[in-house]
């Protein structure tokens, strides 16, 4: 049997720093939204000369005095994606834009297709990502409440908490690009990890019914260790399925799939070293669940 619990005093300290040091990215960083949520224009280009890459699109669209740009390949060699800002807030910048990439590459593109998402619409969208994140914590909360006993849903959020917490952190360090995909991504994670403790916390509960004499400190130890094949395989069989996203899937789905992967990690360390250890910081004994079920 592994001793988990020998760790949870390790863990806690740096499952504090990684909470502190995000918040302090979020706070004084922020996040680098991508034109979903701050407005700009998305360009889907195809190339007919296989000699352009994507330095050079990237250097002649800088050039162009844009705003924030990025470009990327998707689908084939010669399709390629491009968001920029559009600072300036220029009319008829697609027409500059065919006039200046014909006058550096020749007639080789094909504009396949052109939105533009303008303030009020991006400001609507991240209030809605806000408030599906915001909505989908409380559901979870709620959820455990009813399902086990507050001490139960109190390390339930904190691990939730945790983990969007610390994956935001992540991208806000890397200036990793937040769009819609990994606000789908980050909903996601809040299941997974949801998921995760709750096969925990079913244990826990099961033994805490079993053995009166076992207290919390070494029954979650031993709830971890007997769900322990689950967590590993179910884990380790979602990461291979993200890491192949992530090296194949092409650029469009890197962001999602990295948040994922953090996602799947940061969720398998909370459900065995935060949620569990709240249960043991509140003292959670026998008569605890008991006193529950005779209420129900």
């Amino acid at each position: 049997m592994i001793s988990f619990n020998k760790y949870y005093n390790h863990f806690n300290l740096v499952s504090s720093f990684l909470i502190i040091i995000s918040l302090l990215l979020l706070v004084f960083k922020g996040l680098n939204f991508g034109i979903d949520f701050k407005g700009g224009t998305l360009i889907e280009l195809r190339s007919n000369d296989t000699k352009i890459n994507v330095s050079s699109l990237r250097d002649k669209f800088k050039q162009m005095n844009l705003g924030d740009v990025s470009v990327k390949k998707f689908g084939n060699n010669t399709d390629y994606l491009i968001k920029f800002e559009n600072k300036d807030n220029k009319k008829n910048i697609i027409e500059e834009i065919k006039i200046n990439l014909d006058k550096s590459f020749g007639n080789s593109f094909d504009f396949r297709r052109v939105e533009n998402v303008g303030p009020k619409v991006s400001a609507e969208l991240l209030k809605s990502g806000v408030i599906a994140i915001s909505l989908s914590l409380a559901i979870m909360l709620i959820y455990i409440w009813i399902r086990f006993e507050w001490q139960f849903s109190l390390g339930a959020i904190l691990a939730l908490f945790h983990d969007v917490i610390v994956t935001l952190g992540v991208f806000s360090l890397f200036s990793l690009e937040i769009n819609l995909s990994i606000i789908a991504a980050v909903l996601t994670i809040v299941g997974y990890s949801m998921n995760d403790t709750v096969v925990i916390f079913d244990r826990v509960r099961e033994n805490l019914r079993k053995y009166s004499d076992i207290k919390i400190y070494d029954l979650t130890n031993l709830s971890i260790n007997e769900t322990l094949s689950r967590t590993i395989i179910t884990s380790a069989t979602t990461l291979l399925a993200l890491l192949a996203i992530y090296f194949f899937g092409g650029e469009i789905l890197k962001g999602f799939s990295l948040a994922m992967i953090l996602g799947v990690v940061f969720g398998t360390y909370s459900s065995i070293y935060i949620a569990n250890t709240i249960l043991v910081r509140l003292k959670v004994s026998q008569r605890t669940v008991l006193r529950d079920d005779d209420k129900k």
